[in-house]
């Protein structure tokens, strides 16, 4: 009897994924050439350990990784990302699928420790090619990053997420565009679901998805990107490793952080976030206050309801809209009729205030008794109002006057103050001139709303504040009369808010250093 022996072929064992700790803020970086690349990449390293290199930028993706494999020995402690996303899925790689993977394997080799392979690429794959490159980079020490994008909206990202799961990578990548706020609930909403069983990292690119880019950390997100300055964006709405480290504190926040907001339509350019997150770390409130871009006030209010928001301020023409969503107001708002900040109350309910009251009335109080005092208020809107009504409560003999002079005398006759005519302003010495009009600010082209020899008072305060100095406040200074700029009433407005949801005393010194600073470099 004869034995057959059977040999037995044993593969070798496929290398364990990577265990990688990487920061929460990766900076993003893309270039026309090599050394254009690299040089942003050393300058980046300033702000992060953590890059990612948009390799399809490059017209030679395969040109960098030589650079890359001397850059990391040189900086040993750095984790690159590598992406070459293809032109049909979003990116600039024009070559096929094979080479792409071929340039992400190549960078894996040059020492980065995570590649992002987009969804489509990895679902056109044959299983057999997807393996035999997963198991390349988990020998070289790299993660797999699987990434979906949605260049036009927020659709099923539960969705996207498990076309993405399928493969089991060590990273799953979810974006999408946001194209209203309450878009950024799904992205969050996504990440709290599936961040117990995944590394995953989630955004809504554009200007409205700010909030799942500073809050998704915080939700438990992986990680989120940043630019490396402005102008150099890989994505709509990015904004600078500055930004999102030092003005939101994306890296300090965590459950116990209340969320704040300053909503309006435009908002981009708001110094309420700088002022306020200033006024927060000063004072050591863990809280973070962001820019919301509302389209529809029903957008704010889901926000306020789901994520929740702890207070919210508010700008035109929401500070009317808000008001019959209101559980309660002060007497002065209900008055007014404006409400410019909004706090949630323990029961979840909406009370209203208006600060632009204080705004006005401090810095005036700093400067004289306002019993008594003859004030005229030039203008017949919203901040009109506030200056109107709040000057009459103190005693002041308030003059309302405005262009079109109807206005004034229905806005004097319901502050029980006094209208006067544009042409009898010459001719009435006043204590203080406020201009509530948009005259002088920065884009508009209204003509000044008096001439130098109208000017007859005893002091200028001008609502405006961006500028800083403004054609009637330089008029003012040309005639020698005291001033006051719109910042102080921007900054106090925004002390009495602070007050408001933290019930602590503002540190207005510093917040008025921080506004007055950008302005002047705003120019």
């Amino acid at each position: 009897m004869t034995r057959t022996t059977q040999s037995t072929t044993i593969s070798a064992p496929i290398p364990a994924p990577p265990r990688l700790r990487v920061g929460k803020l990766c900076v993003a970086i893309q270039a026309a050439s090599v050394a254009e690349m690299m040089e942003r990449a050393e300058a980046a390293l300033k702000d992060s350990r953590f890059l990612e290199l948009r390799l399809d930028a490059l017209p030679k993706p395969a040109a960098v990784l030589p650079r890359l494999k001397d850059f990391l020995a040189e900086h040993h402690d750095v984790i690159l990302i590598a992406t070459c996303r293809r032109k049909e899925h979003g990116g600039n790689f024009v070559g096929s699928l094979s080479a792409e993977l071929e340039v992400l394997q190549k960078a894996s080799e040059s020492g980065c420790k995570i590649v992002d392979l987009e969804v489509e690429s990895a679902e056109e794959a044959k299983p057999a090619q997807l393996e035999q490159f997963r198991t390349r980079l988990h020998a070289a020490g790299t993660a797999l990053l699987i990434s979906f994008h949605d260049f036009v909206r927020t659709g099923d990202l539960n969705q996207a997420a498990a076309r993405i799961e399928a493969f089991q990578p060590e990273f799953v990548k979810v974006v999408s565009t946001a194209r209203s706020l309450v878009d950024n609930l799904a992205i969050l909403r996504l990440i709290e679901d599936r961040s117990l069983s995944a590394h995953v990292v989630g955004i809504a690119m554009g200007e409205e998805g700010l909030v799942s880019r500073v809050l998704g950390p915080r939700a438990g997100a992986a990680f989120t990107f940043a630019s490396s300055d402005d102008g150099v964006e890989t994505a709509p709405g990015q904004v600078t490793v500055r930004t999102l480290r030092d003005m939101y504190r994306v890296e300090h926040l965590d459950h116990a952080t209340r969320v704040f907001g300053v909503a309006g339509n435009p908002i981009a350019h708001s110094l309420s976030p700088l002022m306020h997150n200033t006024a927060f770390r000063r004072e050591a409130v863990n809280a973070v206050l962001l820019p919301l871009k509302v389209r529809l006030l029903a957008d704010l209010l889901a926000l306020v309801r789901e994520l929740p928001l702890a207070g919210v301020a508010v700008t035109m023409p929401l500070k009317q809209e808000v008001l019959p969503y209101l559980a309660n107001m002060d007497p002065l708002t209900g008055r007014i009729g404006a409400c410019n900040t909004l706090r949630t109350g323990a029961d979840g309910k909406l009370y209203g205030f208006n600060t632009d009251v204080a705004g006005i009335l401090r810095p005036l109080e700093k400067r004289l008794s306002l019993k008594g005092a003859r004030i005229a208020v030039l203008g017949a809107g919203g901040a009109a109002r506030a200056a109107v009504f709040g000057l009459a409560d103190r005693g002041a003999e308030v003059f309302v006057v405005n262009r079109t002079h109807e206005k004034a005398v229905a806005l004097a006759k319901e502050a029980k103050v006094k209208a006067l005519k544009h042409e009898q302003l010459p001719k009435t010495h006043v204590d203080v001139l406020i201009n509530s009009t948009s005259c002088g600010m920065r884009g508009s082209k209204q003509a000044l709303p008096l001439e130098e020899n109208e000017l007859n008072a005893g002091l200028v305060f001008d609502l405006v504040y961006n500028p800083l100095e403004t054609p009637l406040l330089k008029l003012a200074a040309k005639r020698g009369i005291p001033v006051v700029s719109g910042m102080e009433m921007f900054v106090h407005q925004g002390a009495r808010q602070f007050e408001i949801w933290t019930g602590k005393p503002a540190p207005e010194a510093d917040m008025l250093r921080v506004v007055e600073l950008a302005l002047r470099k705003r120019g």
